[in-house]
């Protein structure tokens, strides 16, 4: 470059608006991914709340068919990542056998459908909360499949949102107002939401295992996992008769198919705005995202839902949130 146009490179008064322009550029960018990840899962959180425990038509019927919505989800997702690997050229044959495919479609597919049956005894915020107690199944998960190890604030922060979770479970109403009032409706919910954990914990560790034992892509992985979960969920519908009688509930009841429908395209545009927002701005930003996220979803669904709670809850959960927080901050903090 001539010395003029070095000289202009380096020109406050010139670098200064394009270093604005960056940073706005940068801001929005952010701000896109924190409407789309909070927005989309909001909706899908609100959606699955409806669908599970709020009754259909004059006849107040309940749609009961979790595995239906798991299918719907799965069948979608898999033809997003379908498209995208076409559109992209990316690699279509499976990168790793099948059976490790099924084996994390079936740990989903079971997770999954603890997730949605839980709201039949618990209240949304409950198991909300609950689920952001995944950290310790993982880490379990983590040290017997991947024999890792793990730090003292691990161990710390994982104490922290156990307390802040066993304190909202000792003081306070767990089941959601329209679910049956029996003395194990606690017990069942609380049972679901550990199975929950569980399974849930099992496939993130065990994708994590296959995305570094096989090098694959994002979306091939997200093309098998869905699709295998897809064909599980037809099997567990067809072998127990459920699949015809989900669709003669949404042939009386068509208002529940937009639902439906809402809630997976919810799910799979927040599946797409989670990965850009990994690729683009880090672990951290999307661990912030996703903590707040879950925050919103518990205070609007004691606004919209009438979910009281007391100020122990409020406690517990604001310990749970506080740790959430200090993981991430402290895993920015680490030296890379």
């Amino acid at each position: 470059a001539s010395p003029i146009a070095a000289l202009m490179l380096t020109d406050p008064m010139t670098s200064k608006p394009s270093s604005v322009m960056q940073s706005q550029t940068q801001m929005t960018r952010i701000a896109m991914c924190v409407v789309g990840v909070v927005g989309s899962l909001i909706v899908y959180g609100i959606l699955q709340e409806r669908i599970m425990t709020r009754p259909y038509g004059v006849e107040s019927e309940y749609f009961k068919y979790s595995v239906f919505l798991v299918l719907s989800n799965r069948v979608l997702s898999a033809s997003l990542a379908a498209a995208i690997l076409a559109y992209t050229k990316g690699m279509v044959q499976p990168a790793a056998p099948i059976w490790k495919y099924a084996g994390v479609s079936a740990s989903n597919v079971l997770a999954t459908t603890c997730q949605y049956e839980a709201l039949r005894y618990v209240s949304f915020p409950v198991q909300t909360l609950g689920k952001c107690a995944k950290m310790i199944p993982v880490m379990i998960w983590g040290y017997f499949i991947n024999q890792r190890r793990y730090t003292l604030n691990d161990y710390v922060i994982a104490s922290c949102v156990t307390l802040g979770c066993t304190i909202f479970a000792l003081y306070g109403d767990l089941t959601h107002k329209h679910s049956a009032k029996s003395s194990n409706t606690s017990a069942k919910g609380l049972m679901l939401m550990l199975g929950y954990l569980g399974f849930d914990g099992f496939t993130s560790t065990f994708q994590d295992k296959l995305f570094k034992g096989y090098q694959m892509e994002t979306y091939n992985q997200m093309l098998y996992v869905n699709g295998v979960s897809a064909c599980l969920s037809v099997a567990w519908l067809l072998s127990d008769g459920a699949i015809w009688e989900a669709l003669e509930f949404i042939a009386r009841h068509p208002a529940v198919l937009s639902d439906i429908i809402t809630l997976s395209l919810s799910s799979m545009f927040g599946q797409l705005c989670i990965l850009y927002t990994i690729k683009e701005f880090g672990a951290l930003l999307f661990a912030a995202i996703m903590t707040t996220r879950q925050l919103l979803s518990i205070l609007l669904s004691c606004v919209l839902f009438l979910h009281p709670l007391t100020w122990q809850q409020w406690c517990g959960t604001a310990l749970v949130f506080s740790a959430l927080y200090a993981q991430a901050y402290l895993k920015n903090a680490q030296p890379r």
